[in-house]
């Protein structure tokens, strides 16, 4: 999964339970400064999520990201640190992080001792998206770093989705506008589970990645075949996918290289333009 990144890892530090890496995840996050009713909703998704199978993988930050480790403790949750594994940030997040350490798994591509600075937020945040199939965005206002993770899983090819809420709310700023820019509305497990079987009914394993499929080195003619069908109206991948009569992985691996060169555009949702 971490292939999509965009520079990838040159390698992860880890601390716990390696294996849940290899499983499905969903990341969820969202403001630090988060509603009471916020909280509940990261909590009890997470809790579904994990017991349909997923792992939920957040940024161990106050408010959504905690409530979404809390909730998915006791199924399997990951930490993407900004600092080393070895540090706990923000302090008063202490008894979650040992707990997170031993049921879970700590992730962290900056070297042990290292303590986070700002500049390793938005680095840290593409591995939450790059580990997940999908990120799911519950409060977060216009300029946050939710919405970053949001962007930079939409660039990677993951599904984004997010919660509704109030407009009275600056809160719930984030989330709507990302609904109006095509994201996946979100109440509840069942959205996300309706999303991810679109792509296995095309025949993608539940647990591997949108690139599953796809082989090493893709023939040019491929890739200039997908590339002849996309047009400046938003297409959804699988009809790409059912168009060519190829498997999703090598669509998704095709229209990851045209988007690195700039002949395609990664929309939320799953779309993809010229």
């Amino acid at each position: 999964m971490l292939a999509a990144v965009d520079p990838p890892p040159p390698l992860l530090w880890t601390r716990g339970d390696v294996a849940l890496l290899s499983r499905p995840c969903v990341g969820v996050v969202g403001a630090r400064i988060a509603s009471a009713g916020g909280q509940r909703i990261a909590r009890g998704l997470s809790q579904q999520l994990g017991e349909a199978g997923h792992v939920v993988v957040s940024g161990l930050a106050r408010g959504i990201d905690a409530a979404a480790h809390l909730g998915a403790l006791p199924t399997g949750t990951v930490a993407v640190l900004g600092g080393g594994v070895d540090d706990v940030y923000p302090a008063d997040n202490t008894d979650l992080y040992r707990q997170i350490a031993e049921q879970g798994c700590i992730v962290s591509e900056s070297p042990m001792g290292a303590r986070a600075q700002a500049r390793d937020f938005p680095r840290r945040n593409r591995i939450i998206s790059g580990l997940s199939r999908g990120v799911i965005v519950v409060e977060a206002e216009i300029r946050s770093g939710s919405l970053i993770t949001a962007r930079l899983a939409n660039e990677q090819g993951r599904d984004v989705f997010a919660v509704p809420g109030s407009p009275l709310d600056p809160r719930s700023k984030g989330p709507n506008e990302l609904l109006r820019q095509g994201a996946i509305l979100c109440e509840g497990l069942e959205d996300v589970e309706r999303a991810f079987n679109t792509l296995r009914t095309l025949g993608e394993p539940p647990a591997g990645s949108p690139f599953d499929g796809a082989p090493d080195d893709l023939d040019d003619a491929v890739i200039e075949q997908i590339a002849a069908l996309l047009s400046p109206t938003p297409t959804p991948r699988d009809e790409l996918a059912r168009a060519v009569g190829l498997p999703i992985g090598v669509v998704a691996s095709a229209l990851l290289e045209l988007n690195l060169t700039g002949r395609a555009n990664l929309l939320p949702g799953g779309l993809v333009s010229s």
